[in-house]
């Protein structure tokens, strides 16, 4: 399957559901934004469990001096987050958000286990839009307030850390 590296605005029309708020950052220059589609994402815990990114709140951060923006949109992996997800690359794709390098979704898990038979499908439809998706297990840990150790960081998250430093360099 291939995947957008670009908005494609010919084929693509905005959505009249929306999608997000564009924001202006100013002049800040930072590796990626962590992006969320929606309350709850997941977006502080991405931040803790894989530095270099920046918190851009639930909107495009948009460069004022031109700039290019790189952003990890991050959702939750149920109905209501990958709709969420799907209305935001839609927007992209239309062309709606200048100046964004959209580098994927990061899908993370809303209960331990698999998901759901349609839930697994949705994902596999919503992630077409995107240029790479990273899928985000449950983790235990994170429902007392700690983060996984090291040793205990599931691979999904060192995979992605790998994927955004190789987007860098």
């Amino acid at each position: 399957m291939r995947h957008p590296f670009a908005p494609q605005a010919e084929t693509v029309s905005r959505s009249p559901e929306g999608g997000l708020n564009l924001w202006d950052a100013g002049e800040r220059q930072v590796a990626w934004w962590w992006v969320s589609c929606h309350g709850g994402a997941g977006v502080s815990t991405l931040q803790a469990l894989v530095p270099g990114g920046a918190d851009g709140g639930r909107g495009w951060p948009i460069l004022s001096g031109g700039g290019t923006s790189r952003v990890v949109l991050v959702a939750r992996a149920d109905a209501r987050g990958l709709a969420q997800a799907q209305l935001a690359a839609r927007q992209w794709a239309s062309g709606g958000v200048p100046h964004v390098q959209l580098m994927g979704l990061a899908a993370v898990a809303d209960a331990p286990g698999r998901p759901p038979r349609a839930l697994g499908d949705l994902l596999t439809l919503v992630s077409g839009g995107f240029p790479k998706l990273w899928t985000i297990p449950w983790m235990e840990s994170l429902r007392f307030g700690e983060l996984p150790t090291r040793d205990r960081t599931p691979k999904n998250v060192a995979t992605m850390a790998a994927d955004l430093s190789r987007f860098l360099s």
